[in-house]
């Protein structure tokens, strides 16, 4: 029986060489029986020995263009698996590689049938490198994140992975807060030479920015650099945000949804691997504070009874030398100054041997209601004022009241200081997105110097004048034992504002 043809008409003739990918027809034997012009020209550009137009290859065999063994053995097993219809079809994806560059191939095999017999096969070969690149970019980029745990690691793995992924001038990624959705820049490339201010281009951005996060889907815009394309950065833990990509001109609305749904992906890869950053950066400040505080603590046990001793010598000689200024003067200081390295080895020792976490469930509003209570004659005798907002509705944590008591107490006695005679504090609560607990301090005093304010939570630094340096760091270790965190933010303008934050009981 004769073999069936791909050529059936000369309109299905134009049509089958009008389609840019290649399409031969072979008999049983592999003989070809019909070849569109796409399938010579890629004959021709890869190698195969002469071959001529599509007509003068009728009768050869497809296995003497095909160069390398393992091909062979591919199409021998697709027409066998398809001759005795175990499958519909057999596909396989290969390399072919020319003097300019790599491509790769999706290869289609289907049968030929007249009634229930198989007569021939149709090979079908259509160019997907640019999907093979993207998924080879996803790849690598799930990799090259997997093993990223700094965040400017993240944040370099990313630029690289998006150069190689999708055609670009120009990235960035920004972080939103959590309580107030405003963006920051956390990441740039490409975009400093036209926009140099970053505080211009968040406002340029943030609309497309909040779009994504509402839709959570891709949002494609033309902005004043061309098409930028916008995925949004969302994570099981809460990490917020956005990548803005200015892309290079693409050629087809088909490669543009590609693009898009490259960088969808790598935008999830990059929220969980930012998230992953965070966790481990709180891990090792958690570690460093515990090695620090066993220092402390051994380092508090061997001054103290040194200090009693020299307080108790101290009172005796005051007693014996009542009549002598000079002496009582000098005891005096020896005294003070014995007083204030107590001070430091009781703060030691808190810092060093914390009393276990009891956690129950409690509203931290209750917690600050009584901090204020009992600092309402300070405040008073500096004339502050304190404005306070609470959250919207009550707000239960899992808290241990009387270590939160410290850090409020703490941070409030921070704000007192650094506040002017008869300005004004305010105390604003609010609940989170994913409700938990957040306040702010703020209190209008000098702003902290850019220099030092990266460091007011380490172990023994101090801005202060007597200050120990060890308050704001117990603060920071209370709050991890919380699962909260703490932060402080100064600027000339609006002062200096300290934010704690919590999570809801459900989040350890």
């Amino acid at each position: 029986m004769p073999s069936m043809s791909l050529e059936t008409t000369p309109f299905a003739r134009r049509v089958l060489d009008a389609l840019p990918m290649t399409i031969w027809s072979v008999d049983l034997d592999g003989r070809i029986t019909a070849a569109n012009q796409s399938w010579s020209r890629f004959a021709q550009d890869n190698g195969a020995p002469d071959i001529a137009p599509e007509v003068a290859v009728m009768g050869c065999s497809i296995f003497e263009s095909v160069a390398d063994t393992g091909s062979r053995e591919q199409i021998e097993r697709a027409m066998t698996l398809l001759r005795t219809k175990r499958v519909p079809v057999v596909r396989w994806e290969f390399p072919c590689s020319s003097p300019t560059e790599e491509r790769v191939f999706l290869m289609q095999v289907t049968a030929l049938s007249q009634g229930d017999e198989v007569t021939g096969f149709v090979f079908a070969t259509v160019d997907i490198t640019p999907s093979h690149r993207s998924r080879e970019a996803l790849i690598n980029t799930g990799i090259a994140l997997a093993e990223a745990i700094a965040l400017d690691r993240v944040y370099e793995e990313v630029a690289l992975q998006l150069r190689r992924a999708v055609p670009s001038t120009g990235f960035v990624i920004a972080l939103a807060d959590e309580g107030t959705a405003e963006f920051r820049i956390a990441h740039q490339q490409g975009y400093d030479e036209t926009t140099p201010d970053a505080l211009g281009l968040e406002r340029r951005l943030t609309r497309t920015w909040l779009e994504a996060l509402a839709t959570g889907h891709v949002v494609r815009e033309n902005g004043s650099r061309g098409l930028e394309i916008t995925a949004p950065l969302i994570s099981a833990e809460g990490v917020l945000g956005a990548i803005t990509l200015c892309a290079a001109p693409i050629e087809s609305e088909q490669m543009l949804e590609e693009a898009e749904r490259v960088l969808a992906v790598i935008a999830a890869q990059t929220a969980v691997a930012i998230e992953r950053a965070w966790l481990v950066r709180r891990v090792e400040q958690k570690r460093r504070l515990e090695a620090i505080g066993e220092v402390a603590a051994g380092v508090a046990h061997e001054l103290r009874n040194p200090l009693f001793g020299i307080s108790s010598a101290a009172q005796m000689l005051e007693l014996q030398a009542r009549e002598n200024p000079v002496v009582v003067r000098n005891v005096g200081r020896i005294l003070r100054e014995v007083e204030r390295l107590n001070r430091m080895v009781t703060s030691l020792l808190e810092f060093g041997r914390p009393h276990a976490a009891h956690m129950t469930g409690g509203d931290p509003e209750l917690v600050w209601d009584d901090i204020l209570e009992g600092e309402r004659t300070r405040l008073d005798g500096k004339q502050l004022h304190l404005r306070r907002t609470r959250a919207e509705q009550p707000v239960r944590c899992l808290i241990d009241s009387e270590q939160l008591g410290q850090v409020c107490r703490n941070i409030l006695v921070n704000a007192f200081d650094a506040a002017p005679v008869g300005s004004e504090l305010v105390l604003h609560s609010q609940l989170t997105p994913a409700g938990g607990w957040r306040c702010r301090l703020t209190n209008g005093g000098p702003a902290i110097p850019p220099d030092v304010l990266p460091h007011v939570f380490e172990f023994f630094y101090s801005a202060k004048t007597g200050g120990t340096g060890i308050g704001l760091a117990l603060c920071q270790r209370i709050m991890d034992e919380h699962g909260g965190t703490i932060a402080i933010d100064s600027v000339p303008e609006t002062g200096t504002t300290l934010t704690i934050t919590l999570p809801p009981m459900s989040v350890k």
